[in-house]
């Protein structure tokens, strides 16, 4: 349940009661209870309000969604840092008329740059780091400029955030960094290793990351090439029929990166628990419900190099030191010697795409409608 609809939900309980308890049936109460519960829980109003936050490779999904989710709170500063002069100029352009440009800032530059890093994290509070190279076949390709990214960048936020007493650090990483079998997977599995490591003193700095899988309806997610191939009346280009990833929302990935804000002590990689689906059932769903055609066509093209069939959150070894909670798992930092390993069984089972639950053709569809994907 994303923020928004909380609200909503308790609003709507509590006007129906007219704050009149004495009138409330039993499931209302419930119901208003639980959602006061999950308001506060999900109120980050106390680790966003008046801070200067920098994200970076802020003109991506990841940024714009996070622009409208801080719409509701009141950060002093948003900083975008990206090194696209013309994604800055259209963000611009796209909260032009909306009051949050009056927080927003534009600084061109690279997270290769330790230089210009050192400068736009000036002042700044929090710092939500997304920029990174993440096309799995561009990485196979061109392996060093992810290097170069992925992991000399995340250094130099380390660097700069330490230099600068910038308060925290969200790390924004993926599935593919469990058990990498690809370049880009490999480079962010450094990433975090960067980011929670103990290398440099990091005083009083809080490093934590976030790990999520597949997000819907983002900048690099498989949709927009269906909707080139629906356009030519083309089959939906599908690697395999047993592929399948984890299926999350840019709200809750936002979600999370809050919780994370609110939650961490350093050194922690959150994950948030999510259902995940097939892939071909994703591609029926979302061609229905652009064509109205039940049976859209499907082409199986192969799995590309670097790919995995299922996707892993959590590792085994990752779940012998989890946190488990009612929404998350919260992997905490790894000891030199796990003496806790003596008294529990090591045998614990991963969290992967593979044993979730998945959702079905039509829970997908249900899902994208709700989304408003489809117009």
């Amino acid at each position: 349940m994303i923020w928004h609809d909380v609200i909503a939900k308790f609003k709507r309980f509590s006007d129906d009661c007219k704050i009149n308890f004495k009138v409330c049936t039993i499931e209302q109460l419930r119901l208003i209870n639980s959602a006061s519960i999950i308001a506060f829980e999900l109120d980050y109003s106390s680790v966003i309000n008046g801070q200067n936050i920098l994200i970076t490779g802020g003109t991506g999904s990841f940024g714009h969604q996070m622009i409208k989710e801080l719409m509701i709170y009141k950060p002093r500063v948003i900083r975008i840092f990206s090194r696209d002069e013309d994604k800055q100029h259209l963000m611009r352009q796209e909260f032009a008329n909306d009051p949050i440009i009056k927080k927003m800032q534009f600084a061109i530059g690279d997270v290769r740059d330790y230089d210009r890093l050192y400068t736009v994290t000036k002042d700044i509070d929090i710092i939500f780091h997304a920029a990174a190279l993440k096309q799995v076949p561009t990485v196979e390709s061109h392996p060093f400029e992810a290097v170069k990214t992925n992991i000399i960048g995340a250094y130099n936020i380390v660097k700069a955030s330490v230099a600068r007493k910038v308060s925290q650090v969200v790390a924004i990483s993926t599935d593919k960094a469990v058990k990498p079998v690809n370049a880009m997977g490999m480079t962010k599995a450094l990433q975090e290793k960067i980011i929670l490591s103990d290398d440099l003193s990091k005083d009083d700095t809080i490093f934590s990351c976030v790990r999520y899988g597949n997000v819907l309806g983002s900048r690099g997610s498989v949709m927009p090439l269906w909707d080139l191939k629906i356009a030519k009346k083309e089959p939906l280009p599908i690697t395999h029929p047993d592929m399948t990833r984890f299926m999350l929302t840019l709200s809750q990935a936002i979600d999370l990166v809050f919780y994370s804000i609110k939650n961490g002590k350093g050194g922690e990689i959150f994950v948030k628990k999510a259902p995940a689906a097939k892939i071909v059932d994703l591609a029926k769903a979302y061609a229905q419900l652009k064509t109205n055609h039940k049976n859209y066509p499907i082409k199986y093209i192969g799995i590309r190099a670097g790919e995995k069939i299922d996707e892993i959150l959590v590792s085994e070894e990752e779940m012998r030191r989890v946190e488990e909670r009612k929404d998350h798992f919260v992997i905490k930092h790894e000891e030199e010697f796990d003496m806790q390993s003596l008294k529990k069984s090591v045998k614990i089972k991963e969290y992967g795409s593979a044993t979730v639950k998945h959702l079905n053709k039509n829970e997908l569809m249900e899902l994208m409608k709700k989304l408003k994907w489809i117009t």
